[in-house]
């Protein structure tokens, strides 16, 4: 063994040491390259007016949906700010998250003045802040989520613009594959492809073309859908034939994994737009028919239940093709992050990628990071310290090699299909 065996007094310094200073890849997110313009959210009324807390605003006040959707931004934030700030201690996990990441940028939380947060993000460019994020959060670059259907982004990318390169795509099929039926066939008709409601031998052919034409405008790192709880496969619907006869071979050919985003259920309540979507239990029968019959695909998967996240460990137990990421929307909470860690490295070890951040707006990278980072240290201490326990001995680069692989190198070595 090279290096100095670590003893049980420096272990957790140690292991805090390495994954506080480890830069992450962030796999899943929501944000855009400043050459996306006004679709790269951030600043602090972005921040308040995150559809977490417009949900947990309407729990505490009487105004009705009409009046709240009627304000300005500004106006929104500054009634959430004044209903979970000042009238209530921000104790959620949302609302923690934004004075954690006040108090990292070195603003003064205690004065709980809300306009001198304005001014701060008001004297920031954009592009400067970005560094200023990616260092607070120790972030190295993030992938995104990009929709070729989206009449705001859709420009962008047929401009061939050049973006920064810490920015990586993600290709979304959501609106081919969930509304296919609906708008898919008919936006698809617009965009020049020979498609049809049937899904005849030709459509199919047409929507592989377009798939294939985004994989090479995009370069993306995965494919990737949200779906529903009751997601069933192999099924005749219109995505189960798009999944079949035109996903599974272009990842196939092109060698990019396909990520599943299972358990969301749409507008639950439509009054709260963004912030209406719920969740539900899936049924992982599908998800074991796709890694059994296709052993030549790989799969990012991430789970929106509680309940489902044992079963999607085992599953992982059985077949390499599937690589288990984060803890995704409603699972991206202290409590629920520590379990399901300690369940996936007590199952898998460490061939997982143990959190992403979702995040919608630049700023959150700074506190879902800090937060996350608390959390997966110490988890690791403990049971690296159950290692000791045992007669094991570790040194600190073994440590520092396998929080590398676990914030970053599990992900790329999972892409590049090594």
């Amino acid at each position: 063994m090279n290096g100095t065996i670590i003893s049980s007094q420096s272990l957790k310094a140690t292991v805090v040491k390495a994954v506080h200073s480890q830069e992450v890849t962030d796999i899943h997110t929501h944000l855009f390259s400043p050459a996306f313009g006004t679709l790269l959210l951030w600043g602090i009324d972005d921040l308040i007016t995150y559809h977490y807390l417009i949900a947990e605003t309407f729990r505490k006040t009487q105004i009705s949906y009409e009046q709240y959707w009627a304000l300005t931004k500004t106006e929104q934030a500054d009634l959430i700010w004044q209903t979970l700030f000042i009238e209530n201690s921000p104790i959620s996990e949302a609302c923690r998250g934004i004075v954690t990441t006040l108090n990292e940028l070195g603003l003064d939380v205690k004065s709980r003045d809300l306009q001198s947060y304005r001014d701060y993000f008001a004297s920031m460019k954009v592009e400067d802040y970005i560094d200023v994020v990616f260092a607070l959060a120790q972030v190295k670059e993030v992938v995104m989520t990009n929709d070729p259907f989206d009449p705001a982004e859709r420009p962008v990318w047929l401009s061939e613009m050049t973006g920064d390169p810490r920015f990586h795509a993600a290709l979304r099929l959501d609106a081919l594959l969930n509304t296919y039926p609906e708008t898919g066939c008919q936006q698809l008709t617009a965009f020049g492809y020979n498609v049809d409601g049937s899904l005849s031998e030709t459509a199919l052919k047409e929507i592989r073309r377009f798939i294939e034409d985004w994989i090479q405008r995009m370069q993306p790192k995965y494919m990737a859908v949200s779906l529903p709880p009751d997601f069933q496969f192999p099924d005749d619907s219109a995505r189960g034939k798009i999944i079949q006869a035109c996903v599974l071979p272009v990842s196939r050919e092109f060698n990019i994994p396909f990520a599943l985003m299972i358990g969301v259920r749409r507008a639950v309540n439509p009054r709260l737009r963004l912030a209406g979507d719920g969740m539900g239990k899936a049924d992982l029968t599908s998800l074991e028919n796709l890694l059994r019959e296709h052993p030549n695909n790989r799969f990012l998967v991430t789970l929106l239940s509680r309940e489902n996240q044992h079963e999607l460990c085992v599953l992982a137990r059985k077949f390499r093709n599937l690589m288990v990421f984060g803890c995704w929307w409603f699972m991206n909470n202290p409590s629920i992050i520590d379990e399901i860690t300690r369940e996936r490295i007590e199952l898998l070890g460490l061939s997982v990628i143990p959190q992403h951040s979702d995040a919608r707006i630049l700023d959150q990278l700074v506190y879902k990071w800090k937060h996350s980072r608390q959390i997966i240290a110490d988890v690791l201490a403990d049971k690296y310290q159950d290692l000791l326990d045992s007669g094991w001995g570790l040194t600190e680069a073994e440590i520092e090699r396998d929080v590398a692989a676990l914030f970053g190198g599990n992900f790329h070595r999972f892409v590049d299909g090594q």
